[in-house]
């Protein structure tokens, strides 16, 4: 009677073990989340992602509420990438073109995060893992693993003093490493402000790919199933490739993952099916007369599962 006792009651004390790591975790990446919008920090980045590996200048700044990401490239093409105020924009060295997009969703260009890190809690667990250093920084370790199969597994190294996400890497469901981006250094900016040097306010040829940005109900499409805990983020209306043409552009996000659903008038070379580059996975399906593609950096059964419930408005 003892014994059964003494392990039901180990049992509780790893229960509530574990229950407190999570929290624990979860606040962590709270705090991160709030320091990644309201500090001043630069660094040296490494972005791998599909086996290209880019490393570029970083900065971020926060001024009246107002946040500012910017990249320069250290390797060609050079280019500078800035992100503030809805849109994007990337500015080319070489041509001294400019490309804009606006967009309403404020994803970093370090590591995308929810709003919501408690609501997420059916579809994600957290665990904070042994400490480990990164750029001779001491970081705590979270593991993010997904309970379903329509999203991948992450791990987020995070600073133990100002909570900056230092490392982040995101595995496909066989645990390969898939993309990775890692500060190779990192200087917070106490009071001071942020090295704005750069010569985009110079550059010339812009192409503003602004569009206009709709109710989904305006869409021509109903997405009949889509994976737990996704949300439309916005629906849009964009110009094809072909004059004329007109692609409708649907974005889903979980807050870690996202997923693109893109209609557009039948073309004669269309390949339908599922279609695997590196990490993106894609799946595309006629309806009618429009071609209907599902894109996004998850696993091929999120894909298929949204585009199986994909239907035309009458």
């Amino acid at each position: 009677m003892f014994s059964r006792f003494l392990i039901v009651f180990c049992l509780l004390l790893v229960t509530a073990y574990v229950n407190a790591a999570e929290v624990n975790a979860q606040q962590i990446m709270q705090n991160m989340s709030q320091a990644m919008k309201t500090l001043e920090y630069q660094g040296t980045v490494a972005f791998f992602k599909n086996g290209r590996l880019d490393t570029m200048k970083y900065f971020h700044s926060c001024k009246n509420g107002q946040e500012q990401e910017r990249l320069l490239s250290l390797n060609s093409p050079m280019r500078e990438v800035i992100r503030e105020a809805g849109k994007v924009r990337c500015v080319f060295k070489k041509t001294n073109a400019t490309f804009v997009n606006h967009r309403p969703v404020r994803a970093s260009f370090i590591v995308d995060l929810p709003e919501d890190f408690v609501a997420i809690q059916n579809v994600y667990s957290f665990k904070a893992l042994d400490e480990e250093s990164v750029a001779m920084l001491p970081t705590y370790v979270i593991l993010i693993e997904p309970k379903d199969q329509y999203r991948y597994k992450r791990k987020i190294w995070i600073d133990k003093v100002y909570f900056l996400p230092l490392k982040s890497e995101v595995y496909d469901l066989h645990g390969t490493t898939v993309e990775q981006v890692v500060f190779t250094d990192i200087q917070v900016n106490n009071g001071t402000t942020v090295d704005k040097s750069g010569d985009s306010e110079k550059q010339f040829d812009i192409v503003d790919h602004q569009t206009e940005l709709l109710a989904i109900d305006k869409a021509g499409i109903v997405l009949q199933q889509i994976p737990s805990n996704y949300h439309i983020a916005f629906f849009e209306q964009m110009n094809g490739e072909e004059e004329g043409k007109q692609v409708d552009h649907v974005f889903l996000s979980d807050g870690f993952s996202s997923v693109s659903v893109y209609v557009e008038t039948k073309a004669k070379d269309t390949i339908v099916g599922l279609q695997v580059l590196g990490s993106v996975k894609s799946m595309t399906k006629i309806i009618g007369d429009f071609q209907v593609t599902v894109l996004g950096e998850v696993p091929a059964k999120a894909v298929q599962f949204i585009a199986q419930g994909i239907k035309l408005k009458k």
